[in-house]
């Protein structure tokens, strides 16, 4: 029997797996799992609280807190846009921090996960490159900190492929040795759908798993296995071909659907233009149409299309991650951008009219 399991559709972004988790369920709620959202600016924000196992199993995440904006308008490399993003980003996470119970001088550890040499992987590094550090000067110098700074700290630890150590390994020989109060861990993520790609941004207080989003299995980086608190940021750079396959063939059959559907107008010379034959033959054409574009496709289950996918795709080697060409320019804006939230949620002094004055 075929093992469909690397066909599910995949993605890291809870507000997706909610959306899938819904379709089919007549109450229109999910058991074990609360959802706040709305939209204001242009930023539609949702808020997804995991309560319990039946909840986690239905969404296909584990317990917690998922913070979710989606800002299409950030294709635009609109300034103005990009700015509004950035204030309400911090704020929302600040609020997440407090959730979480984080207290405002907690020490953080930053961990830029990823791949640098990777555009569409190298989010976390970047983030990491502008990220306020400052636990050297509550070594060194204390009494030259002023009010309103934490103590804040940074690694990019790179990729199993590159340092031949499991990220995990080198995360937790940190928290071990430099003892920080939680850590906030930045990765690229993969979506389900092109239009999320590079304008979402996700938060989430269970963890991560460094390169899930593409099908790697690593160790999480979580409260379990680090000791404290994991809030994971995330922001979704690629998508796979079997998920753009997928929602290519499901447009195409609607499409035709919708086509098949449609009816011709009358020609008002014909002398059969009688309203009974009219339609009796109009929905004979429909029929006959239908099964010969929709017969073969059209009447196939999900799971038969992804298993059609599956045998044209892999024995050619063609699932492949994708980005978007523009990829330099999205990394680069929705890094400040996130880089430029956690400064201002994590330093009191620092907003976002000033930040710019304590990074590079």
């Amino acid at each position: 029997m075929l093992d469909l399991s690397a066909l599910a559709i995949r993605t890291d972004l809870a507000r997706e797996a909610h959306d899938l988790a819904l379709k089919g369920r007549e109450e229109g709620e999910i058991p074990g799992v609360r959802m706040e959202e709305y939209e204001e600016d242009g930023i539609k924000t949702s808020w997804i609280w995991v309560e319990n196992e039946e909840g986690a199993r239905a969404l296909g995440k584990q317990q917690g807190t998922y913070l979710t904006l989606e800002v299409p308008g950030l294709r635009s490399k609109d300034s103005e846009l990009q700015h509004r993003v950035a204030v309400h980003f911090s704020r929302e996470f600040s609020r997440f921090l407090e959730e979480s119970g984080i207290a405002e001088d907690d020490k953080i550890l930053v961990v830029g996960l990823g791949n640098w040499n990777v555009t569409a992987d190298a989010l976390g590094p970047f983030v990491v490159k502008h990220t306020l550090i400052t636990r050297h000067l509550f070594q060194l110098m204390p009494e030259q900190v002023e009010e309103g700074y934490r103590s804040v700290s940074a690694i990019s630890p790179g990729v199993m492929g590159t340092t031949g150590i499991e990220t995990s390994e080198i995360v937790r020989g940190l928290v071990e040795k430099t003892k920080p109060d939680a850590v906030i861990a930045v990765d690229s993520l993969a979506s389900r759908a092109l239009t999320r790609v590079n304008t979402t941004i996700q938060v989430a207080d269970s963890g991560i798993n460094p390169g899930s989003g593409v099908g790697n299995k690593r160790k999480a980086l979580n409260r379990d296995t680090l000791g404290v608190p994991v809030i994971a940021i995330g922001v979704p750079t690629v998508v796979d071909a079997a998920t753009i396959t997928y929602d290519t063939i499901e447009l195409v059959m609607s499409h035709l659907h919708r086509e098949m559907n449609q009816k011709k107008p009358a020609n008002p010379l014909d002398p059969l233009n009688r309203p009974d034959l009219k339609e009796l033959q109009n929905q004979k054409v429909d029929e006959a149409a239908k099964n010969r574009f929709l017969g073969l496709i059209g009447g196939l289950s999900d799971e038969e299309k992804r298993q059609l996918i599956h045998e044209v795709l892999s024995p050619l080697g063609q699932n492949l991650i994708v980005t978007p060409k523009e990829v330099d320019d999205f990394i680069s804006d929705i890094g400040k951008l996130v880089a430029d939230g956690i400064n201002c949620a994590l330093h009191e002094s620092v907003t976002i009219d000033n930040v710019s004055a304590h990074t590079t």
